[in-house]
């Protein structure tokens, strides 16, 4: 009896390895597969015309050359305004309004989620029928707003905009519903105040609502040129000068 348990103890353990061999290839396959494209941008800044434009297209380059690099540094170096401002612009921009879109829906979550009033149920109704219009409906009304602020070509008439997201709300809404009660009410009879319930018992234990919310955020805010709003050449964003460079 003793040896049949060992033997089975033993497969169970040979499959487990080969299991974890397997499940290590196929995660390696999809790496490699995810990188690929990153790996052929940067082989394409190496190609002549001739290769870049070469049919059909080739993964590796034959004749290498800098000539790309340094005809982009020459047109940077001509620019009125350094290469260096457009791409603090979208690094201030970006980590700013990630930042601030995190902690402006997380705690307008909180009270949603944990908090008993009156218009509760209303307000989140509100916000989820907000989810059904597109940038394109709401750009009047906002430009409107920020024209009335005076903020228009300010690095506010983006900011503030990007700080509150009702995507953002509903997914913190979301999460924080599945946190006990039970769990916030023992810490407020131990005498947590709502700050400290909100920071110290809550958001540990909606982490994954947040990082999700940081990807999103970081990657549509870095994407963002803002032409609507932003006139001066001295605040747009990265992503306008590349094209501009690029065309």
């Amino acid at each position: 009896m003793r040896k049949l348990f060992r033997f089975k103890r033993l497969r169970r353990g040979g499959r487990s390895r080969v299991g974890n061999a397997a499940l290590f290839v196929v995660m390696i396959a999809l790496s490699v597969l995810m990188i690929a494209p990153l790996v052929y941008s940067v082989i394409n800044s190496f190609k002549p015309l001739d290769e870049l434009f070469a049919y059909p297209p080739r993964f590796f380059v034959v004749r290498p050359t800098m000539e790309n690099y340094s005809m982009l540094f020459k047109l940077v170096a001509n620019m009125r305004v350094p290469f260096s401002r457009y791409l603090f612009n979208s690094l201030l921009l970006t980590v700013c309004g990630t930042v601030g879109n995190v902690v402006v829906c997380s705690m307008a979550a909180y009270p949603l989620a944990k908090l008993k009033f009156h218009g509760r149920k209303l307000l989140f109704n509100l916000v989820v029928v907000s989810l059904l219009f597109t940038y394109e409906v709401t750009f009047i009304p906002n430009y409107v707003i920020l024209s009335k602020l005076q903020m228009l070509d300010t690095f506010w008439a983006l900011l503030l905009p990007a700080v509150a997201t009702p995507m953002g709300l509903f997914l913190m809404k979301q999460f924080m519903e599945q946190i006990p009660d039970s769990v916030v009410e023992s810490a407020r009879v131990d005498g947590a105040g709502t700050l400290t319930l909100y920071w110290r018992i809550v958001m540990p234990q909606v982490k994954p609502a947040w990082l999700t919310l940081v990807i999103f955020s970081f990657q549509s805010l870095w994407n963002r040129e803002g032409l609507e709003f932003i006139f001066s050449e001295e605040l747009k964003m990265f992503p306008t000068i590349l094209k501009q460079v690029a065309s």
